[in-house]
């Protein structure tokens, strides 16, 4: 039960991290936060059993930078829906990531450079720019911005009293889905 997820939200209630439980009860007990919702189960000690913790709340605002989306073949796949940027082809299959400006002139592995392309699009552009090729892109490749959404969703659909805390959940679930 002490290895259970429990979310901690900032002062002003944004969603911040995930925890295990036992950490959120240590914040708890060091009244560096306050519990805002309890989860099944008990913490118990020699003597005492302790409700577990479901959601805190930081006593004090912590700032920190906005986190970054990590770059990988799922986030450009998700940002561009499964969509080639070439033709327009959704599919769950037979995609490629395709390096806008080649890699071998110089073309970074970077948001702005990677598209989602199906296999067709990716072999006909080849090694070549799009305007070499002849192909125009759809969209142009942009790095998608991080919600404090993004910190939580893969927990909503298994902590459903989490929900009430994260507003506007349902329609970013269609963003990140």
């Amino acid at each position: 039960m002490a290895s259970s997820s429990v979310l901690v939200l900032n002062q002003n209630y944004e969603p911040l991290n995930v925890c295990h439980a036992t950490r959120a009860f240590v914040l708890v007990d060091r009244g560096k936060a306050e519990v805002l919702e309890h989860g099944r189960g008990h913490l118990r000690s020699a003597t005492r059993a302790f409700p577990l913790p479901s959601v805190i709340r930081l006593m004090h605002l912590i700032k920190r930078p906005r986190p970054q989306m990590r770059l990988s073949r799922r986030e450009v796949f998700n940002r561009d829906r499964y969509t080639c940027q070439y033709c327009g082809r959704h599919s769950q299959r037979d995609l490629t990531l395709d390096h806008v400006n080649p890699r071998y002139r110089g073309g970074r592995h970077t948001w702005d450079n990677l598209v989602t392309a199906c296999k067709t699009c990716n072999h006909r552009k080849a090694g070549r720019t799009p305007q070499e090729a002849k192909m125009k892109l759809l969209t142009e490749p942009y790095q998608p911005r991080v919600t404090s959404y993004y910190v939580v969703y893969p927990y909503l659909n298994s902590e459903e009293g989490w929900r009430k805390f994260v507003p506007g959940w349902e329609s970013a679930a269609d963003g990140y889905a």
